[in-house]
């Protein structure tokens, strides 16, 4: 059982009151940053919403951290997805990863806390804590669990996320082509770019552009998200 102090409760009541009702990704962020950041510190929270399948379906990153855009595509494209798998595999609990994780090695941070709404398989949201000043112990595990609903109910309410996940179920701007959808069914099977190259006889170049194309064709930004969507359109 954890004890919070005078000051602890304090914060904890002033964020849970000042958490209800947030719809807009400035409220949001504006939240994590005040009496929030007492019991949570961190310089960037990913905010995952996942799809039907458990697949990553859109990405917001709040940060306080300034970040030039390579490093926040590389975040929503790369870190967010590979965080996302790595607290599914610890079967959907209170996640602490630590810097030599390769989900989190790219970013040059120490540590980082994951937990979310989802359960294996599942549509829900995920969130992800980057830049904690200190490994994450059982008091932060337990502060995000006291406020994960709030965090989940105020990504699904924001109006980007809701328009992604409108959006999801959209037919593509144009049909995908055989070469594409089979390199799509092997990057769902796991394969990387060189092994699907060998697959199907071709480069792993050709095979790079293929997904470029099809992430246009499909609106998305990464390998995972085209994925989800192709398996929403029951194109796979």
């Amino acid at each position: 059982m954890t004890i919070l102090d005078k000051l602890e409760q304090e914060y904890l009541l002033r964020t849970i009151e000042s958490g209800v009702g947030l719809t807009e990704r400035r409220q949001l962020f504006l939240w994590t940053q005040g009496a929030f950041q007492a019991l949570l510190p961190h310089e960037i929270m990913l905010c995952v919403t996942l799809d039907g399948t458990g697949a990553v379906d859109h990405v917001e990153c709040l940060h306080r951290a300034v970040l030039d855009r390579a490093a926040l595509a590389q975040l929503k494209a790369d870190v967010a997805p590979a965080l996302v798998t790595r607290w599914q595999a610890e079967r959907a609990m209170p996640t602490v990863i630590n810097a030599n994780d390769i989900a989190l090695r790219a970013t040059g941070m120490d540590h980082a806390l994951v937990h979310g709404s989802a359960q294996q398989g599942a549509a829900g949201t995920v969130f992800a804590l980057l830049g904690m000043p200190s490994r994450p112990d059982a008091r932060h595990v337990y502060f995000l669990q006291l406020l994960l609903p709030y965090l989940h109910l105020g990504l699904l309410r924001m109006p980007v996320a809701a328009s992604a996940r409108q959006g999801a179920d959209s037919a593509p701007a144009r049909p995908l082509s055989g070469r594409e959808l089979a390199v799509l069914d092997r990057i769902r099977a796991g394969h990387s770019n060189e092994e699907v190259a060998r697959q199907l006889g071709i480069s792993a170049l050709t095979v790079k552009n293929h997904l470029q194309r099809s992430y246009r064709v499909l609106g998305v930004a990464n390998r995972a998200h085209a994925v989800a969507r192709c398996m929403a359109l029951r194109l796979l």
